[in-house]
């Protein structure tokens, strides 16, 4: 019998070690009805605190297959193959699935005899990932999950932690909870210990999807905070003003409650030439406007006609541009980003993008302009750093001198494309510095015209992503100067490595007193206290999470009330809890 265990447990090893030694993360499959992959364990949040984002394996019930073949019969105990569509398609639509608890145990043991050489006929094998094994919840404790993590002097394996994971359905009754006192004298039972440290840890909502009349209105976008303290009293308690606070901040872009939402229509214009542009197809924008492009356009330049012949009768006292009472009325910051200084190409481009729906009319009203501009009809007024095509044009009928320009095929898409990456370039730059948040030095990469206008649209999506996010935590948070001022530089610098990405998670430290009316009467999302002994990776710890959803995905929990809405309209949060229990065994 003895032999067959050890047997069991080398054929395990050599599995797992295989898996481990793969560059990529291929499924393989077990005994035909458990299936084994290799993932960061911060992929999974109930292990995420435990195994952050080192590889772990996780071992699960294998999903049936739709189409076994009949005249082929598995030959093998194990079976490592890449992923199959149909399969992964009925595995999202099944979700992860439990083993037994006795199959849990018995695939833990065999994890724990490899790793023993002190054990007659098991090799001095080197360590292993951690094993983490989903479990039904059949036991009378309820265990969702068992794990193993092995603990090594220098390169030999010396022991291993054994986790246990249970789990409680939703309640509303925070007298059932388990109480501080408890919590400690689960963990002795484990570890005997006269020393013993306590720290607490919660996540609240600071932005993103709401409740309102029992009804979620769902948000892409995020800001949660965690909180870290010592000396934890009782079961949720609110973090002390003394935690260490860390900000979690997640914007997408397009959020109608952001005021940056004008904005992000027009970059999603500027980004429909890009890829007309790109793939050869365009899909226009609904209008903004009811009058045609072509008619805006006229009008435009009968008004700038008609100002320029009421100047001629008027001494110039001044070189400078002249303005129109609305322009000199404005403020420069009349919103996030509106300015007072339009020229007369960015004041085209707000009328052309709210306007055009095809490129017959982005060709008609650039002529338009270019035969305006010819006969000298008008003489308009432009940044002294514009670099569009159309803005080198005014300059040349400043001098009567107009290169031809053919209107034809693509070009006016390009020069339309140019007018808007500069006026959105002078958009940003004019919040962020007059904000004060950071430098023209600091922006090089996001403003340089060196690059491809396709790699000139990225960068200025990733710079309109950073706005998003500063606008989010100035407006809806508060934050002070400092804090935006950090946090500008760190996307800046994000920015410049990685792709676009809106679903990353950009970090800020920040003192709890700066959103604490936030929070302090708020329920959190997630709420912990630990309890640990020990050193290094000789530590155990025993841990209390309540949340106000599962955090464990494979099974089906119940609720005090079958009629109760969980975490709706009530003024008493629901909560589920986890425990997560560790014991140290030692190999003699």
């Amino acid at each position: 019998m003895g032999s067959k265990v050890i047997s069991s447990a080398k054929e395990f090893y050599n599995i797992l070690r295989s898996l481990q030694d793969e560059e990529s993360n291929k499924l393989c499959i077990y005994e035909e009805d458990i299936q084994m992959l290799k993932m960061n364990g911060d992929r999974i949040p109930v292990l995420n605190m435990y195994c952050g984002n080192q590889p772990v394996f996780i071992c699960e019930k294998a999903v049936p297959k739709i189409n076994e073949p009949d005249d082929q019969q598995m030959s093998e105990t194990s079976n490592c193959t890449d992923d199959d569509a149909d399969d992964n398609a009925l595995q999202r639509e099944l979700g992860p699935q439990p083993l037994t608890i006795m199959k849990a145990r018995q695939l833990l043991s065999w994890y724990t005899l490899s790793q023993n050489a002190n054990v007659s006929g098991v090799d001095n094998n080197s360590a292993l990932h951690p094993l983490w094994v989903r479990c039904d919840m059949s036991d009378p404790a309820r265990t969702t999950w068992f794990g193993a993590e092995t603990v090594c002097m220098g390169n030999k394996v010396s022991g291993v932690k054994l986790y246990s994971v249970t789990c409680r359905g939703s309640t509303v009754d925070k007298k059932s909870l388990i109480t501080l006192d408890e919590l400690k004298q689960e963990h002795k039972k484990r570890q005997p210990s006269s020393s013993m440290a306590i720290k607490g840890s919660a996540r609240f909502s600071l932005f993103g999807s709401t409740v309102v009349e029992n009804t979620l209105i769902e948000s892409q976008s995020s800001v949660t905070v965690d909180f870290k303290w010592s000396h934890v009293e009782s079961i949720l308690e609110t973090p002390p003003l003394s935690s260490t606070a860390t900000l979690n901040i997640k914007v997408s872009s397009g959020d109608m409650r952001s005021p940056m939402y004008e904005m992000y229509r027009e970059l999603e214009f500027l980004q429909t030439l890009a890829d007309g542009l790109r793939t050869g197809e365009t899909e226009w924008m609904e209008p903004l406007e009811s009058t045609s492009a072509v008619n805006l356009t006229k009008a435009f330049l009968e008004e700038l006609q008609g100002t320029a012949n009421t100047l001629q009768d008027q001494a110039p006292k001044t070189t400078a541009p002249t303005k129109t009472k609305t322009e000199t009325d404005t403020r420069i910051f009349n919103s996030f980003l509106e300015r007072g200084d339009l020229d007369f190409v960015e004041q085209l481009w707000v009328r052309m993008r709210k306007s055009v729906t095809s490129y017959q009319d982005i060709g008609d009203c650039l002529k338009l302009v270019t035969e305006a501009l010819r006969y000298g009809d008008i003489k308009p007024w432009i940044h002294r750093d514009s670099s569009s095509s159309l803005s080198k044009l005014i300059l040349q009928s400043y001098h009567q001198q107009i290169d031809h320009v053919s209107l034809t095929g693509v070009t006016p898409v390009h020069m339309l494309l140019e007018m808007g990456l500069d006026k959105m370039r002078k958009d940003y730059i004019n919040y962020l510095i007059g904000e004060e948040l950071t430098t023209l030095n600091h922006l090089c990469y996001y403003l340089s015209t060196e690059v491809d206008r396709q790699e000139q649209v990225i960068r200025l999506r990733k710079l309109h992503h950073l706005l998003e996010i500063i606008v989010t935590c100035s407006t809806f948070l508060g934050l002070p100067y400092d804090r935006l001022f950090l946090l500008t530089q760190s996307c800046l610098q994000h920015y410049k490595t990685f792709s676009y990405d809106e679903e990353h998670e950009f970090k800020l430290q920040i003192k709890p007193a700066l959103i604490s009316h936030f929070y302090q009467k708020e329920q959190p999302l997630v709420w912990e206290a630990e309890v640990s002994s020990g050193h290094g990776p000789r530590e155990v710890r025993t841990s209390i999470q309540l949340s106000d959803r599962p955090l464990v995905d494979h099974v089906i929990f119940e609720t005090d009330d079958p009629n109760e809405i969980v975490n709706g309209d009530s003024e008493d949060p629901a909560f589920f809890s986890t425990m997560v229990c560790c014991s140290l065994v030692n190999f003699a």
